[in-house]
């Protein structure tokens, strides 16, 4: 996988699954763009670190703050690529935002955030990158997760994962003439602060077994895959990868 002269966009990229594809780009030689939401925090610090580690491998990287459940903050994120780099080619819809908390509970103002960002902050991503993608033939790939098609306690993401699934569909059409290509992961269970976190509401999670589990760089390396040109046949697919574990749902 050579993407020498590449560059990628990886939302919500400063840990988890973001930052295990920022470095498998880097790795192929891509210059990548490393996103994260708030100023001043650990995502901040997180976010600089990943950049120098980038750097020290003798890749290209850049660091830009932005919401993209805000527009405002998508306007500066794209100008940032488009300045800095004069080019997209590869963008990775990573980041989510949301509360663990049963859907009968949660508030209104939480359903707004919720759609807002997971919804049409990531519709409006897509739309903002498409004039750059469309000059480079690029790709784009959305991350989801089981939830789109299971149920998960105290999951609400899973409504809008599975929203998304629905979208890439619609645009991998809706894009064809314009020379570019979407698709999706969908990953299981993966090792990341979400889980830590996702253990205290799933009974039963703590005794799946070891082999079920996925690292972050298993996700990475399908997204990958997934902008290469031997993924060319395919188009506005969800590829599950969960070392099988969906198979054992009933």
């Amino acid at each position: 996988m050579d993407f020498t002269d590449t560059v990628a966009l990886i939302t919500g990229s400063s840990r988890g699954i973001g930052r295990a594809t920022a470095l498998r780009f880097a790795g192929a030689g891509a210059g990548v763009v490393i996103n994260y939401r708030q100023t001043g925090g650990r995502s901040e610090r997180q976010a600089r670190e990943l950049a120098d580690e980038i750097s020290r491998q003798g890749r290209r990287a850049t660091v830009v703050q932005a919401d993209i459940g805000v527009r405002e903050d998508l306007e500066r994120l794209f100008a940032a690529v488009e300045a800095e780099y004069q080019r997209l080619d590869f963008l990775i819809l990573n980041a989510a935002r949301a509360p663990f908390k049963p859907v009968e509970a949660m508030l209104e103002r939480e359903w707004r955030q919720l759609v807002e960002t997971n919804f049409i902050g990531q519709v409006l991503c897509l739309r903002a990158a498409l004039p750059l993608l469309e000059k480079s033939g690029g790709k784009a790939v959305y991350v989801s997760s089981l939830g789109s098609r299971f149920y998960l306690p105290a999951y609400p993401l899973g409504a809008m994962k599975a929203a998304m699934e629905a979208m890439v569909r619609h645009w991998a059409e809706s894009v064809r003439g314009r020379g570019v290509n979407l698709n999706a992961v969908c990953g299981g269970i993966v090792r990341t602060d979400s889980f830590k976190v996702l253990r205290q509401f799933w009974d039963g999670l703590e005794s799946l077994p070891e082999e079920l589990l996925l690292e972050p760089d298993e996700l990475a390396e399908v997204i990958l895959f997934l902008c290469t040109p031997a993924a060319r046949g395919i188009r506005g697919q969800t590829i599950v990868v969960d070392r099988g574990l969906s198979n054992r749902f009933h």
